[in-house]
């Protein structure tokens, strides 16, 4: 998986998943476009990246914006003068709550980041790739998009569109050279899992760390490194021929049913 002379643009860069594939990318000699809407998050995960000798740029944008989307899309061309590879990352959780009562203004948010984000991403990336007749796309979607998660209508809905979005864009765009595939993510071991931690047990989050590890046919969290390197491989050239699928990481979760789990239930 080599990436010399590659440019990689990352949307939720800033930390988890996103900085772990930043990092990736700039160990195998890609360029990094580092996006956030936490400016100094992004500008610390390009602070890491330059360590380590890669020419990395940050940029502060809200994906659910289509000005601001523009805008780090323009910043990375003008920098870098393409872009190869795409990961679409950016995503937040919402709240814990089932369907009946769950807040409006907050399933609204969480479909502004994760479906109008990506949708926009797409949007703004691919006619770049089109003109370069070449570049691969990855959407984060997440093992929410495969089966419910009761408790989390906004997540889940937004992450079967993202499915649904890569599977569509994937078909437009393979003949042009372009590749579009989705990661899905079990549990992973950052910032997201323990807020749902701590949502569902605000006096003792551990409790609820160790029932879902429990539930791991591996026994344990799946790590932000061990997403990155999916979607490091579908990025590059040994998934030359891999289009509009969904690769799920997720410790063999799904595959014994242990992904349908009732966040509201005590």
């Amino acid at each position: 998986m080599e990436f010399t002379g590659k440019v990689a643009l990352i949307t939720g860069g800033g930390n988890g998943i996103g900085r772990a594939a930043a990092i990736g990318f700039a160990e195998r000699g890609a360029k990094v476009v580092v996006v956030d809407r936490d400016g100094t998050a992004a500008e610390a995960t390009a602070g890491i990246l330059r360590q380590k000798g890669s020419d990395a740029l940050a940029f502060t944008a809200d994906v659910s914006k289509s000005d601001d989307v523009r805008a780090y899309v323009k910043a990375a061309v003008d920098r870098f003068g393409r872009i190869d590879c795409f990961f679409n990352n950016a995503g937040i959780e919402g709240r814990v709550a089932p369907t009946a009562e769950y807040d409006e203004a907050m399933f609204d948010a969480v479909i502004g980041v994760n479906v109008r984000g990506v949708f926009l991403g797409l949007r703004h990336v691919l006619p770049q790739m089109i003109r370069q007749k070449s570049g691969a796309i990855v959407n984060t979607a997440s093992v929410a998009g495969l089966v419910a998660t009761p408790g989390m209508p906004a997540y889940v809905a937004s992450k079967h569109a993202v499915i649904g979005l890569t599977k569509t864009a994937a078909g437009e765009v393979a003949r042009q050279g372009i590749r579009v595939n989705a990661v899905c993510p079990g549990p992973v071991d950052t910032r997201m899992i323990h807020s749902l931690e701590e949502q569902l047990s605000p006096g003792n989050p551990a409790t609820i760390s160790d029932r879902y590890q429990a539930a791991q046919p591996t026994g344990r969290y799946t790590t932000a490194e061990e997403i990155a390197n999916m979607v490091l491989f579908l990025c590059s050239d040994l998934a030359a021929n891999t289009t509009g699928g969904q690769f799920v990481v997720d410790g063999g979760r799904t595959a014994t049913g242990g992904a349908v789990t009732n966040l509201v239930s005590r």
